[in-house]
């Protein structure tokens, strides 16, 4: 996909087939990373629509989401926001459950980093089944605060995550898309 300058940012995305089990193309971005050329333009795309966006907050789900979110917080002058899996956090957290296709997991969040009314930009590198981002949804809401918008470097349509999140009222942007797993 062509961005804004014409710069085609899946060239940058590797694609592992069978991983993490057979049948599922992975969508690698720690090359898109380590190049200075894509990382820029993904975080400068990721934070664009953003640029004069009403919201106190970017917040990250790990891992990857901590690497885009990071800097696309530097990029907006707004503060970061980590979204960490269970009993990472040190200080007291809230959580939120939600299914795998495997079993139960649940992120967490620190119990004081939202408060009411904050509004909230979610940044992580994929939405596939948007679990994951919609727990994530969930927990700031369980905090008071809003998602205004979540955005992803790469969408899996096929899977519907976007989709599960626009029912939830949070609009989403997405840099490159592919369909199938």
């Amino acid at each position: 996909m062509d961005l804004r300058n014409g710069f085609d940012i899946s060239r940058y995305i590797r694609n592992i087939p069978d991983y993490p089990k057979p049948g599922i193309m992975f969508r690698d971005i720690t090359t898109l990373l380590s190049n200075q050329h894509a990382f820029r333009a993904a975080v400068d795309e990721l934070a664009w629509p953003f640029l004069h966006g009403q919201f106190d907050y970017v917040a990250g789900i790990e891992a990857r989401g901590f690497i885009l979110g990071g800097a696309v917080a530097h990029t907006l002058g707004r503060g970061f926001i980590p979204i960490r899996k269970k009993g990472k956090l040190p200080a007291r957290t809230i959580g939120q459950e939600y299914t795998l296709e495997y079993g139960v997991d649940t992120i967490e969040i620190h119990a004081d980093a939202i408060n009411k009314g904050d509004k909230i930009l979610l940044i992580d590198d994929l939405i596939a089944t948007g679990g994951t981002a919609g727990a994530a949804i969930d927990l700031i809401h369980k905090t008071g605060g809003e998602v205004i918008s979540a955005a992803f470097v790469i969408d899996l349509p096929d899977l519907g995550g976007a989709d599960k999140l626009r029912a939830k009222g949070v609009k989403v942007h997405t840099l490159v898309g592919y369909g199938g797993h």
